[in-house]
């Protein structure tokens, strides 16, 4: 297996707190998405929502996804005031989160 050369998947599951509004989490989402323009580590964001027939999402409807040249990117990015503020707002409105950091890795066969 060969890992990634200093790239960083930073990746937030949110379950989101009953009554907080599909606008609400537009508006969210939005501000999450702003942060690439303000945090010169955040390389990229994508997000999601919980399309799995599975039915294993445990409550948690949405997905963050950012990318990050190195994990001292990922330092930065979580000490930057723009990241803080807009953390402690959207942590607000959430019930529970799982964050998780990992380099992408490929299988050679």
């Amino acid at each position: 297996m060969e890992e990634s050369k200093g790239v960083v998947k930073h990746v937030l599951l949110a379950k989101f707190k009953e009554g907080t509004s599909e606008n609400q989490i537009e508006e969210l989402t939005k501000g999450y998405a702003k942060l690439v323009d303000l945090i010169e580590p955040m390389k990229s964001f994508h997000w999601g929502k919980d399309v799995s027939i599975e039915n294993l999402h445990q409550g948690f409807t949405h997905i963050f996804e950012s990318t990050f040249e190195s994990m001292e990117g990922v330092a930065e990015y979580v000490a930057h005031p723009a990241h803080v503020d807009f953390a402690n707002l959207f942590l607000s409105h959430v019930e529970k989160v799982i964050v998780f950091d990992y380099k992408p890795t490929t299988v050679r066969v």
